[in-house]
């Protein structure tokens, strides 16, 4: 009935964001990703840094998936108003 290839997710548990400014010489990168954790609970996990470097990373721990994907969201549109897009793989 429905095609799943073609359904959006409501509620995305990775976003990768990306802000560049050549006048500030700043190419950077912000990815998010809500994974599970060993006892019942999620993490959001967040990687940040220079484009084409590693980055730092921390984890966060949230008592449930749901609490994390809010907490995802809420930071999205932090960064968003900061000047980050969305990335695109191209």
């Amino acid at each position: 009935m429905f095609d799943t290839s073609q359904q959006m997710e409501v509620f995305p548990t990775t976003v990768d964001l990306k802000r560049i400014d050549p006048s500030l010489n700043m190419r950077r990168f912000y990815r998010m990703s809500v994974q599970p954790d060993l006892f019942g609970g999620a993490c959001l996990v967040r990687e940040w840094g220079r484009i084409g470097f590693r980055g730092q990373m921390l984890v966060e721990q949230h008592p449930d998936e749901g609490r994390a994907v809010t907490a995802l969201m809420k930071l999205t549109a932090t960064k968003k108003r900061r000047g980050y897009e969305a990335r695109s793989n191209g």
